[in-house]
C-alpha cells in the first residue's frame, strides 16, 4: 500500500453521532470533503448490521478513492477485503497481518509511548497512532500525548503518524507541523447539523495538508 494514501484526514466514525440514518450520507460528505482513511468504529453485538454498514462504507470508500478501516474486528475486516486498526487490548497484530495479508493497511494505538510504537512496527503495522493530545469526547480518560513525543516519533520511525483525541482545525495544523501523517477526528467532523457541514470541515480539515 503506497504511503501516499496514508497521510491526510483519517475521519472516524461514533455510532451516536451517526445514528438515525446519518452514518452514510455523512460519512460519504467526509469522504467528499477529502477524507484519505475512514474508520468505522461500531462496538455494538448487531454482527449483521455492522456487516452491511461496513459494505455499504466501504462502497463509498472506493468510490472516493480512499481506504476503509475497521476497528477491532479481523474478521470483518478479512471478509471484506479492508484494513484495520487495533487498540492495545483488541488482539495480537501480528496474528491480523497473517490473516489480512501483506497489503492490508493495519493500524496500531500506541497512547502515548513510543515502546508500543516499536512493538506495533515490529508486528507489521502499517501506521501508528498516538493520542490522546487534547481532552476528547470519544476517549475522556485515555492517556496524554504531546506534540513533542510527535516530533521524536516522527525522527525514529518512518511509518505514518497518526494523531487522535480532541483535534480540532484549531489545534490540528501544530500536530501536523510536529509530524503527524494523518489526523484522526470523530466529534469535530461529525458532530453537525448537515452533510453539508461535515464536508465543509473535511475539506477544511484536508487543506491543512497541501499547507504543512
Amino acid at each position: 500500500m503506497k504511503d501516499t494514501k496514508l497521510r491526510g484526514l483519517y475521519a472516524i466514525t461514533d455510532s451516536k453521532l451517526l445514528a438515525d440514518g446519518r452514518l452514510l450520507p455523512y460519512a460519504e460528505a467526509a469522504l467528499k470533503g477529502g477524507a484519505r482513511l475512514l474508520q468505522y468504529r461500531d462496538k455494538s453485538e448487531d454482527d449483521r448490521r455492522r456487516l452491511r454498514e461496513a459494505e455499504a462504507l466501504r462502497e463509498l470508500c472506493d468510490r472516493h478513492g480512499a481506504q476503509l478501516i475497521i476497528n477491532d474486528d479481523a474478521e470483518l475486516a478479512a471478509r471484506l477485503g479492508v484494513g484495520l486498526h487495533l487498540g492495545q487490548e483488541d488482539g495480537s497484530l501480528s496474528a491480523a497481518r497473517a490473516l489480512l495479508g501483506r497489503k492490508a493497511i493495519i493500524g496500531a494505538t500506541c497512547h502515548a509511548r513510543l515502546d508500543l510504537a516499536e512493538q506495533a512496527i515490529r508486528e507489521g503495522a502499517s501506521y501508528i497512532a498516538f493520542g490522546r493530545f487534547f481532552d476528547s469526547n470519544t476517549k475522556p480518560g485515555a492517556p496524554s500525548a504531546t506534540p513533542e513525543l510527535l516530533a521524536e516519533a516522527r525522527q525514529r520511525f518512518s511509518l505514518p503518524i497518526t494523531a487522535i483525541g480532541g483535534v480540532t482545525l484549531d489545534n490540528a495544523p501544530g500536530l501536523i507541523a510536529k509530524g503527524a501523517s494523518l489526523i484522526a477526528v470523530v466529534h469535530a467532523l461529525f458532530a453537525a447539523e448537515s452533510a453539508n457541514e461535515v464536508e465543509r470541515r473535511a475539506q477544511a480539515f484536508s487543506e491543512l495538508f497541501a499547507i504543512n
